[in-house]
């Protein structure tokens, strides 16, 4: 993805930074120098502060979502070991996480100093062509070729101050820069998550999550028309307006409403299963006869609403899945969701069952 030009900068060597990367080190680097000068005005920052922004921002992709960085990344072990460690929850809002890690700043230090072994010195490679860390810091005191910041460095301190002819740029171009860092971090997660949907959908935790009101009226409309329908889980009974809406799998890997992926289910489901894999084997008969159930009383009672086309991803017409004999109907629904299981499995998350 291209950025912004400019003939007083040297915009075409920012364009090569992030090429042949082999971990995701430098896009939260990056990423993390462009938030704490746009959203807190530093122009002089402790390593530690962009070490912080950097665990913030992969944070949501390593511990939510559950993309693999690669083989043995070790900002993605290291936040995976935070997690664990500490029981840190996987949704903890950026600012609380921020909070919590300079609060545990003296426990953890030690954990996240590799951070500013090498990404410091190799960010600056397009401007400073030397692979000595001590010549790098030196030349870059004098910003050599225009670089974007120069590195600070003694036996008391670790910051880099950034150069003051690069401040107008970052501010006018903060968001094209962010989509230039998203893309090509996009790029570098796609071939190691290539059965994975939605993958720039997971790089940043969402501000909301998109109301389910729809859906359950489509399901209050199947039960008000008559439909006995029950928990797949718990077998009780449910009624129009009095039940959860579940995500079969889980919404964290699909990032999707679809309406066959939802249905029904006893509101003290949801705090157990969370974002965990339900036993196909035991389940998924049951939720194809309820997602059929549904169909036919739309079709048979005139629902006018459109998420009966969600229906077609399964490669057959609706009238067909009404009248699908159960047995190729559990098949229908098992070679949609077997491969979704399998590589949420694959990925990290666990399987449940109540």
């Amino acid at each position: 993805m291209p950025i912004p030009q400019s003939e007083h900068l040297s915009t075409n060597r920012m364009s090569q930074v992030f090429r042949h990367t082999v971990a995701t080190y430098k896009f939260y680097w990056f990423e993390g120098i462009l938030d704490l000068f746009v959203k807190h005005g530093q122009t002089r920052m402790d390593i530690w502060d962009i070490q912080v922004e950097m665990v913030v921002n992969a944070w949501y992709p390593v511990c939510y979502f559950h993309l693999s960085f690669g083989n043995s990344e070790s900002l993605y072990e290291a936040i995976l070991k935070l997690q664990a460690d500490y029981n840190i929850p996987i949704n903890i809002p950026a600012a609380d996480l921020r909070f919590w890690l300079n609060k545990h700043k003296a426990e953890i230090y030690s954990r996240l100093q590799f951070l500013q072994f090498n990404v410091p010195y190799r960010f600056l490679s397009p401007w400073i062509h030397t692979a000595d860390n001590q010549e790098l810091t030196l030349r870059s005191l004098t910003f050599e070729n225009g670089c974007p910041y120069r590195i600070l460095k003694d036996a008391s301190s670790f910051t880099i101050e950034l150069n003051p002819e690069w401040l107008p740029y970052f501010s006018d171009n903060y968001c094209v820069l962010k989509n230039f860092i998203y893309w090509d971090l996009v790029m570098f997660l796609q071939p190691r998550n290539p059965n994975v949907p939605n993958i720039p959908g997971k790089l940043i935790r969402p501000d909301t999550r998109n109301s389910l009101k729809r859906q359950h009226d489509f399901w209050d409309f199947v039960m008000n028309c008559g439909e006995h329908i029950h928990c797949i889980y718990t077998g009780a009974p449910l009624e129009a307006g009095n039940y959860d809406l579940d995500h079969f799998i889980p919404w964290s890997f699909v990032t999707h409403d679809l309406i066959w992926n939802l249905l029904p289910a006893d509101s003290s489901i949801n705090s157990s299963k969370s974002d965990k894999l339900p036993d196909l084997n035991h389940y998924l008969p049951q939720l194809a006869l309820n997602q059929q159930k549904a169909i036919q009383t739309c079709l048979q009672h005139n629902y006018n609403g459109k998420l009966l086309e969600d229906y077609l991803s399964f490669g057959y017409s609706i009238q067909d899945l009404a009248d699908m004999p159960q047995t190729e109907l559990v098949d229908c629904f098992s070679k949609v969701f077997t491969p979704l299981n399998q590589i949420a499995l694959n990925m990290g998350f666990q399987s449940w069952n109540y």
